[in-house]
């Protein structure tokens, strides 16, 4: 005959807890406070993500508008469930995590397997309709006259016209095809067009090669042509000069004859002699972003040099700021010490202070010709145009910007320290240097070690003070593409993603080099905090 074995009393506490937590959360599942602040909250929650569902579905992206619909469904099911209290707590951070880093993650690994970038933006059918559009330059034989005013639309210029069947005003840009808007108009002038501003006759004359080359399409068939002026007055139908054959996917310029066919290796139009039409398309290229970044020697030189540069900045922002901080923070805790809370909120001025408004002030500081401390010296230093000193500089304007945020998390960690232990080792006859040195600095390390890891890799990336303090110059005399000797490489990506107008735009390749940034600085960060595990064993 079997025993019956009775349950422990730690087992039957964890079942009272449960118990207890299951009634508190079913206060909140059914008609109550709890429930009506949560009822709204979540109505707030899918109203936001309605929004983003039909943006997404509106520019055709159907993957987001997917993912987020499942995401709603399964945010609704957590917080109005009753077996799902320890998800309730957890979910916002799962969002926020899977939003601003799995999705960032994952789309930037994406784009480093294509060809984004110059001449490819769009997608294939998008490119085809802006090829036929662009080229819309043929007028078509006695097409009727449009009346017609240049407006404004966000920074965007486009037509309003009054259809002259329909007797409506029609408005778009490049990017939009005409469609009937709101608005006023007296005989053949247009006076109001809603939601556009109509760009007065004086602003033409410096617009007029914009304005003349500008195309706005009629409808969405490409066939039909698009509006284009001469005047900024009367509006004429203009057709394509090329024609697309969507059976054979080929591009046909009607004045030569000449047909290009599609290659969706390369995301142009090819003709038999090589030439292309200078409107691509995004297609996957594997692995040539990465071949490119780091076999092609115009990336790879540079890179090399940027690398170790980056590193030893990197660590020199570290040591430097903790050593400054640290002996700061030591000084300070002496309460012997008279005025500490006023020394304290001065050191801490630095770090209040905005980061990019610290570096733009050093940059007119540290200015060869005219800068303070050069007029003080009375010397012209470069500081920041000769390559080692601009290094050095960058090194003493971080330790300058950085210092404040180690002098307080190593305050904070100094009182945490039991006072008994420094007292037992000074009555065991250690000196002041070997009571530190053996008590207090094992402990600081064991409770900022993971800081210092998190501040490498902060400075690894470091992108404000290099842009704003010199733009990473001065720039690499023997490199062919734009890189400057105290670049990092966050910011070499960034000039190599031609946002600087220095380089035409390469987003594939700086998403590809992007992605090695994040494995050199996840792979030593995660070396780092295996190894810091070991401090606290000692």
């Amino acid at each position: 005959m079997s025993q019956m074995i009775k349950p422990s009393q730690a087992s039957l506490n964890r079942k009272a807890r449960r118990a207890k937590l299951s009634r508190r959360d079913s206060a909140a599942t059914t008609w109550g406070k709890g429930f009506v602040v949560k009822l709204v909250l979540m109505a707030i929650v899918n109203a936001l993500g309605i929004y983003i569902v039909f943006t997404a579905f509106g520019v055709g992206s159907t993957a987001l508008a997917a993912l987020m619909i499942v995401l709603l469904v399964a945010l609704d099911w957590v917080y109005f469930s009753r077996k799902t209290l320890a998800l309730k707590y957890l979910a916002p951070g799962l969002v926020f995590l899977l939003i601003f880093q799995a999705f960032v993650i994952l789309y930037t690994a994406y784009i480093a397997f294509t060809n984004y970038g110059h001449q490819h933006t769009l997608d294939k059918q998008s490119a085809i309709e802006s090829i036929l559009l662009q080229n819309s330059s043929q007028r078509v034989p006695d097409s009727p006259q449009y009346p017609l005013v240049v407006v404004e639309q966000n920074g965007e210029l486009g037509f309003a016209v009054i259809d002259p069947d329909e007797k409506v005003i029609k408005a778009g840009t490049a990017t939009q095809q005409l469609t009937e808007v709101d608005g006023t108009f007296t005989g053949s002038k247009i006076t109001e067009v809603e939601g556009y501003r109509i760009v007065a006759l004086s602003e033409l004359g410096k617009r007029q090669n914009e304005v003349t080359q500008l195309r706005v399409a009629l409808s969405d068939d490409p066939d039909e042509g698009a509006i284009g002026t001469q005047t900024g007055t009367v509006g004429y139908q203009f057709i394509s000069t090329v024609k697309y054959d969507a059976q054979t996917d080929t591009m046909t310029d009607i004045s030569t004859g000449t047909v290009y066919h599609a290659n969706d290796n390369t995301g142009f139009f090819e003709a038999d002699d090589g030439s292309t039409i200078n409107v691509g398309w995004r297609v996957i290229v594997g692995f040539a972003n990465f071949a490119k970044g780091f076999g092609d020697s115009r990336y790879a030189q540079p890179f090399l040099q940027v690398l170790i540069w980056n590193v030893i900045f990197a660590l020199m922002s570290v040591i430097t700021t903790f050593l400054l901080g640290m002996v700061l923070a030591i000084v300070l805790n002496d309460e012997r010490l008279k005025g500490r809370k006023l020394y304290r909120t001065l050191l801490l001025l630095p770090y209040a202070f905005p980061t990019f408004m610290t570096a733009f002030l050093f940059a007119g500081l540290m200015n060869r010709s005219y800068g303070f401390f050069n007029q003080v010296l009375g010397v012209e230093v470069p500081w920041l145009t000769d390559p080692t000193m601009a290094k050095v500089s960058i090194i003493l304007v971080n330790l300058w910007m950085g210092f404040p945020y180690m002098f307080l998390i190593v305050t904070g960690a100094l009182q945490a320290i039991p006072g008994e232990l420094t007292e037992a080792a000074k009555i065991d006859g250690a000196s002041p240097f070997q009571a530190w040195r053996n008590v207090t600095l094992p402990q600081l390390m064991i409770s900022l070690t993971p800081l210092l890891i998190a501040s490498f890799a902060f400075n690894f990336n470091n992108f404000n003070l290099i842009f704003m303090l010199n733009g990473g110059g001065p720039r690499m005399s023997d490199a062919s593409v734009p890189v400057g000797h105290t670049d990092i490489l966050i910011s070499m990506v960034y000039k190599i993603a031609g946002l600087t107008g220095e380089a035409a735009p390469n987003y594939g390749l700086a998403a590809a080099m992007s992605l090695v940034i994040f494995l050199i600085v996840g792979s030593v960060s995660l070396y780092s905090f295996k190894k810091s595990k070991s401090l606290e064993v000692m």
